[in-house]
C-alpha cells in the first residue's frame, strides 16, 4: 500500500505540571530515542520517520513531506499543554504518533483530547463533518498502561449491546506497550519495540535511529533547543510552586478569620475590612446567612 503523507511537528513548551514533575531532566549525553525531545528531533528525519511509521502501521509509505500545521490550531494545542510529537496526514488519513518515556495518567482521556485537536485542525482547513479524515492516535509507551501484557492495544468504537455493529466514525487509538515486546509476533515490530525499551539496535532501522541519536547530541542547535526547553519547564514549575504557596497562605488566612468569626472574636464587618472584601462577598465565601 503506497501513500503520500505529510508530517509536521509542533513542540509546545507549556506542558501540564504533572508531566513536568514526572519527567526527569536528563543530561544530553544520556538522552535516548524514547525521551520526549530526542524523539521529536529524530523523527524530523524523513527516512527514519517513514521507517518508524511503516514498522508501526505495517504499511508501505511512498514519501514524507514536512509542511506547517494549520497555524490557527496552535493556540488550542498550547492551551492545554498538548504536544503532537509527530502529526502525519495524507489525502484520506491522519496520524498522531506519541512516545511516552514516563508513566502517564488518564491515557484514555488524553487520546480523546488529542483526537479532538486533530478533528479541529481538519475542520479549520475547510473540511465538512462528512469530510473528516480517518484518524489514528498512536502512543508508544515504555510501560504497560493497562497491565494486561499486550504489545498492542487497539481501540475502536463498537456497539455495547451488539459488537458486530460499528460506529464507523473512522477513529482508531493504538497504544504500543514496549514492555511486552516479547509477546509481539511480527519480528520487525518486536525488534522495534525492544529497541525503544532497551536501547539495543538490531536492525537497519534501529541502527539508523541510534546513529541519529548520537549525532544530535553533538549538534549545537539541538543542544541550544534542548536547554531552552528545559529552562522553560523549570520556570513553569517554579511559578507553579510559588503560586501554590501563595494560594496556601491565602487559604490559611481565610480559615483563621472564619474560626475567629465562628468564635465571636471578630465581627463580619471587621473581618471583611481586614480581608479587603465586601461583607456580602465574605458571607458568600464562608457560606454565612
Amino acid at each position: 500500500m503506497k501513500m503520500s503523507m505529510t508530517i509536521s511537528q509542533t513542540i509546545c513548551y507549556n506542558l501540564p505540571m504533572q508531566d513536568i514533575i514526572s519527567r526527569q531532566i536528563k543530561p544530553i549525553d544520556q538522552l535516548v530515542f524514547s525521551d520526549d525531545f530526542m524523539f521529536g528531533a529524530v523523527m524530523r528525519d524523513a527516512e527514519i520517520c517513514k521507517g518508524v511509521l511503516e514498522r508501526l502501521l505495517q504499511i508501505k509509505i511512498d514519501h514524507i513531506e514536512y509542511p506547517e500545521l494549520q497555524k490557527s490550531i496552535s493556540p488550542f494545542y498550547s492551551k492545554k499543554g498538548v504536544r503532537l510529537d509527530v502529526y502525519v496526514a495524507n489525502s484520506d488519513k491522519v496520524f498522531d504518533v506519541e512516545c511516552q518515556s514516563y508513566t502517564i495518567k488518564n491515557i484514555g482521556k488524553r487520546t480523546r483530547y488529542y483526537q479532538s485537536m486533530i478533528d479541529i485542525d481538519s475542520l479549520m482547513k475547510g473540511a465538512d463533518y462528512s469530510e473528516l479524515k480517518e484518524s489514528y492516535v498512536i502512543f508508544i509507551c515504555l510501560s504497560d498502561p493497562f497491565n494486561d501484557n499486550l504489545p498492542i492495544y487497539t481501540f475502536e468504537r463498537k456497539c455495547k449491546e451488539k459488537e458486530s455493529v460499528e460506529l464507523k466514525d473512522e477513529t482508531h487509538h493504538l497504544i504500543f506497550n514496549c514492555a511486552a515486546y516479547e509477546e509481539e509476533e511480527n519480528p520487525e515490530l518486536k525488534e522495534f519495540l525492544s529497541f525503544v525499551k532497551n536501547n539495543k539496535a538490531n536492525s537497519d532501522l534501529t541502527r539508523r535511529i541510534e546513529n541519529m541519536v548520537q549525532t544530535k547530541k553533538f549538534e549545537q542547535s539541538f543542544v541550544n533547543e534542548y536547554m531552552a526547553w528545559n529552562l522553560h519547564d523549570q520556570d513553569v514549575l517554579k511559578r507553579g510552586r510559588e503560586e501554590g504557596r501563595k494560594e496556601g497562605q491565602k487559604e490559611g488566612i481565610f480559615e483563621t478569620y472564619f474560626d475567629l468569626i465562628k468564635s465571636g472574636l471578630i465581627s463580619i464587618k471587621d473581618a471583611a475590612a481586614k480581608l479587603n472584601m465586601s461583607e456580602s462577598a465574605l458571607k458568600e465565601s464562608f457560606n454565612i446567612a
